[in-house]
């Protein structure tokens, strides 16, 4: 049940926590004094009703009560700056009201909501509790939007409360005016028409405030135990401390309704918890969640160790799942490295690339949370470099080094000034290091780098010369020849001569130096001019050129114009006879082939011809370097017969006589299938090579079968017998 303070604690003491903040309460009363004050009642006017009034309750009044009083439209007529704030709040302002009061002479505009806003002001509002109790008795004439200041106020108002008793109003837009007032400051809104319903609206709005029992619990985590041990309490309404650090597990108050503010600290581990909340009507329970509680942990480690280093820390903790323990700056919540607890005790932990101050720490992987730390602190990692002060470039340079060797460190070659490198040798290759200097001469840097954050330790200059090379071979040769060219240059790894176009960054042909000196390079079967090139395989640097005209090539073909389908040709050529040139038969509008033999073999060579009738092109290809068809001749294919003869009839496992006539082809041969089986399929066969007539074994099954003549070329069927076997 809620409990009231005494009625006797007057005006303006609704002021929440009047009692429980155990400070006198500051509150202004606004007294209207426009010229509608003079309006009668009963025959009396409103200014002296409420004069008596107020005398009476300025009786009743506490003795710690501060009051003030401010008015309005007192001193002029048709101004709305016409606000004064007459008495100040003070404990011994009754006289100092009263007396203004009495002199009070109704004459101007109705200012109210400046006049609460004056009111409220002079209470510092905006930085502790204050109340303002306007009486009024008509509409705002002044300030466009009533609600919208008192909204305005009750947003920066520390815990401002506003009461309005609306007296002799009876104007709807007045009456709503005034209950915004007293609305949007959480104060009460009350009517009077006569001194006495004045009277008691104003004790009735003075009452002391309904107090409600709230106790304040703490729990270790969302929805964990309450804490019973001594935790350290404070309790505020805006800005105005009600309980401050008071240590005990828990906090009973007897509170009004209002807007708090709680806080809880843990001694053990100075965890903190904050919340607000608002009291209405009834008791309640407030709870507010602490973290819970973190484990022990320690972490020992050196005092000191080298940027880079990996040192054994030893921890001990609750090692829970992806537990860490880590090395950081002593100022950032995050880590340079880590490694995790679960890998065991002592951790190897990998220090930081940078020397200076940092912090070995075990964290709790739940919430990234420190539960121990020593500090340690890094000192600088040494390194040296030893090499010539100039190299040709694409030299392999040994390079000495000392130096911490981590994994992965490595000595680098890099444009002065520059990040990144050119070339690099992983240290644990050994020392010196044979590093490949950059393809371009200039100012470069020698540089050993912690692979850690690419850290360089040590670094030392270095030139990069020029280096030379030439070529020597005959201005001109011909499409797809092997040429001889002579070269000098520093035959380095991959290095190659090419011939390429002279706007072409790439090649249409190569030989690796290695090959020898001399060495051949075959010239593309295009006509044109060429360029000749030793390039550095280092980013194919070009170190020298030489122009060369490259001469047409071409060829001839001496054959039939008509043949039988299948059957060799010979065919007479004239041309390059490169290694590997050819000459086929082909489809005229097929860039391929059907078959070919190489110019190789010999003039004039044989080449089978297709088995399938029609028009073909005899060509003569160049392939030395690339292909293309230097020649080419028609010609027409004619189709190819065959004749079988045999008995119609034969004796399983018995034997058949055939005669056959046919093209004769190499590797033709007589086949017995069964009926209707593919025409490559057979139960037997016999080669022609053994000429006409010859006797073909008989299968041990009866049945049906086909005696077939086929081409040994593609399996093609030219003739067919039935034949049945008994």
């Amino acid at each position: 049940m809620p409990r009231r303070l005494s009625p006797l604690a007057a005006l303006l003491c609704a002021a929440p926590l009047c009692a429980l903040a155990q400070e006198p309460e500051r509150s202004i009363l606004v007294l209207d004094a426009s010229g509608s004050m003079w309006g009668q009642i009963d025959g009396t006017a409103k200014i002296e009703i409420a004069r008596d009034v107020v005398g009476e309750l300025l009786q009743s009044l506490p003795e710690s009560q501060q009051l003030g009083l401010t008015t309005y439209g007192h001193r002029s007529t048709g101004d709305c700056a016409d606000i004064e704030t007459l008495v100040s709040p003070g404990a011994d302002s009754r006289a100092a009201i009263a007396e203004a009061v009495q002199g009070l002479t109704p004459r101007g505009k109705t200012p109210m909501t400046d006049a609460v806003i004056a009111a409220a002001e002079a209470l510092g509002y905006a930085d502790s509790r204050a109340t303002v109790i306007l009486v009024s008795d008509g509409i705002e004439t002044c300030n466009p939007d009533p609600c919208a200041a008192a909204r305005a106020l009750e947003a920066a108002g520390a815990d401002l409360t506003v009461h309005v008793v609306g007296f002799d109003v009876t104007e709807p837009e007045a009456l709503r005016q005034m209950q915004c007032l007293a609305g949007a400051t959480g104060g009460r809104f009350l009517t009077a028409s006569s001194a006495s319903e004045l009277g008691g609206a104003l004790e009735e709005v003075t009452q002391a405030p309904a107090l409600y029992p709230v106790t304040l619990v703490a729990t270790s985590g969302e929805g964990g135990a309450r804490i019973d041990a001594p935790l350290m309490w404070s309790l505020r309404s805006g800005d105005t401390p009600l309980v401050d650090f008071q240590r005990a597990p828990q906090i009973v108050q007897e509170l009004p309704a209002g807007r708090y503010t709680a806080t809880v600290l843990r001694p053990e581990d100075e965890a903190s918890a904050e919340t607000r909340f608002d009291v209405t009507e009834g008791g309640m329970t407030v709870t507010l969640v602490l973290p819970s509680q973190l484990p022990a942990a320690s972490v020992t480690g050196p005092e000191t160790a080298v940027a880079g280093a990996t040192v054994q820390v030893d921890w001990d903790g609750p090692d829970t799942r992806n537990d860490y323990i880590t090395v950081s700056r002593p100022d950032d919540t995050g880590y340079v490295n880590y490694v995790y607890t679960r890998n065991g005790t002592p951790g190897a932990l990998v220090m930081p690339p940078e020397p200076g101050r940092y912090e070995l720490r075990y964290v709790l992987a739940d919430g990234r949370v420190t539960l121990a730390a020593q500090e340690i602190t890094v000192t600088p990692a040494e390194a040296t470099l030893d090499a010539p002060a100039e190299a040709p470039m694409g030299a392999t340079l040994p390079v000495g080094w000392t130096g911490p060797d981590y994994r992965n460190d490595y000595i680098a070659v890099s444009p002065a000034g520059e990040s990144g490198y050119v070339n690099y040798r992983y240290t644990r290759q050994g020392a010196p290091a044979e590093l490949v200097m950059p393809p371009r001469a200039g100012a470069y840097e020698l540089r050993y780098i912690m692979a850690q954050d690419n850290t360089v330790l040590a670094t030392r200059p270095i030139t990069v010369t020029e280096i030379a090379a030439t070529l020597d071979a005959p201005a001109t040769a011909a499409a797809g020849e092997a040429l001889s060219v002579a070269w000098e240059g520093p035959d380095y790894r991959n290095d190659y001569i090419s011939i390429a176009r002279p706007d072409d960054a790439g090649y249409d042909g190569y030989t690796y130096t290695r090959a020898g000196q001399p060495l051949d390079l075959t010239m593309p079967l295009e006509p044109g001019s060429y360029e000749l090139r030793y390039v550095m395989a280092q980013e194919n640097t070009v170190l020298a050129t030489r122009a060369i005209e490259v001469a047409d090539v071409s060829a001839t073909l001496d054959v039939a114009d008509a043949a039988d389908a299948g059957a060799p040709l010979l065919v007479r050529w004239e041309g390059p006879g490169y290694e590997r040139d050819y000459v086929t038969v082909s489809r005229p509008e097929d860039p391929g082939y059907e078959a070919y033999t190489y110019t190789r073999t010999g003039n004039p060579l044989r080449l089978t011809l297709p088995t399938e009738p029609g028009t073909y092109e005899i060509r003569y290809v160049a392939a030395s370097n690339g292909e293309t068809v230097l020649a080419s001749e028609t010609i027409e294919l004619g189709p190819v017969t065959a004749h079988l003869e045999a008995e119609a009839t034969g004796t399983a496992g018995g034997q058949l006589g055939v005669i056959w006539e046919g093209p004769d082809y190499k590797g033709d041969y007589l086949s017995l299938a069964k009926a209707g089986a593919a025409d490559g399929a057979y139960e037997s066969y016999v080669y022609t090579s053994e000429d006409s007539p010859l006797v073909m074994p008989l299968p041990e099954v009866p049945g049906d079968y086909e005696l077939r003549y086929v081409l040994g070329q593609g399996d093609r069927v030219l003739a067919r017998h039935d034949l049945t076997v008994e």
